[in-house]
């Protein structure tokens, strides 16, 4: 049992750990599939940790989320069906439903004790977002979901957790699992999922999403941006089917801010909006040596 007033080590790698000063524990327990710790921060303010890795802190999390979301949702001229994979907390639900043109959000989610405990402890991540008559909420794994579905979404959206060995999400992102994404998506969607770190080190699994999803997707771009509670720059994974969001103009863009009502974000804006698709160069050179993942390999996230 973890006390008040101690650090809480979260183990990144075998070679990094980083340290976090606890002023207040406020959950710690087990579920069916993960262990789960909330404690409150002085400097973060409230924290999720997730088999003792950080998923989100109440400081920044509207900078993940936001990147996360809006890109993708931006990208479609109308998303009216949006399927979110993972997102307990209710953050990646909260801002794909600011889009008005969103008709029904569906969340898959397969650990019911946990989108329960952050409803209970960190509601200002979903701020009533399941609540919204649009939302419809899944307590199941996403694969078998997806394998099973007979609609099709506009944009899906992945939230998923790190594919550590014997977790939930190892089999989500592999080119199976893509596939079969993908044939769940109107003739005009778009998929975007969280890659992990986008540091000079540690980017072979941003590279690997984006080298796997290019063999099923004709237009894939990765971006990134810095999230102050993880120490380290962040990428994405968008994948579409028509749209290139290097392709829309600055016009375009703050006409689509405008009419979805999304002036009050407090990261992305119109003139911020295309700069996160441009990457350093050694992300650019660390993309080509992405390997292919498969249900045969997939990637497994070494703590």
């Amino acid at each position: 049992m973890i006390k008040d007033g101690a650090y809480f080590h979260e183990p990144f790698t075998e070679d990094l750990v980083r340290l976090f000063f606890m002023d207040k524990i406020i959950y710690e327990g087990k579920t069916k599939y993960q262990q789960i710790h909330i404690f409150a921060s002085k400097v973060f303010g409230k924290m999720l940790f997730l088999d003792k890795k950080i998923q989100s802190a109440q400081v920044d999390e509207y900078i993940f989320h936001e990147c996360l979301v809006h890109p993708a949702m931006l990208l479609h001229p109308e998303p009216r069906k949006v399927l979110i994979l993972g997102g307990g907390e209710g953050a990646t639900l909260r801002e794909a439903l600011r889009h008005p043109t969103v008709k029904k959000a569906v969340m898959v989610d397969i650990d019911r004790e946990l989108v329960d405990l952050c409803q209970q402890y960190l509601p200002e991540w979903s701020k009533g977002a399941f609540d919204d008559s649009r939302a419809r909420l899944y307590f199941q794994d996403a694969r078998r979901f997806v394998e099973k579905a007979r609609e099709h979404f506009d944009v899906v959206i992945s939230d998923l957790t790190e594919p550590l060995e014997g977790g939930p999400s190892v089999y989500l992102f592999t080119r199976e699992f893509f596939s079969r994404i993908a044939d769940i998506m109107t003739e005009e969607g778009i998929f975007v999922l969280q890659a992990g770190s986008a540091d000079p080190f540690y980017h072979c699994f941003l590279a690997s999403c984006a080298r796997t999803l290019k063999e099923v997707f004709p237009i894939v771009r990765p971006y990134w941006t810095f999230i102050f509670s993880f120490s380290l720059p962040w990428g994405y994974v968008l994948a579409s089917k028509k749209f290139d969001p290097l392709g829309l103009t600055a016009r375009e863009i703050s006409e689509r801010f405008r009419k979805r009502q999304l002036d009050r974000l407090g990261y992305l804006y119109p003139q911020f909006y295309a700069s996160i698709f441009i990457l350093p160069r050694y992300l650019l050179a660390g993309l080509k040596k992405g390997e292919l993942l498969t249900d045969e390999k997939p990637f497994i996230w070494k703590a």
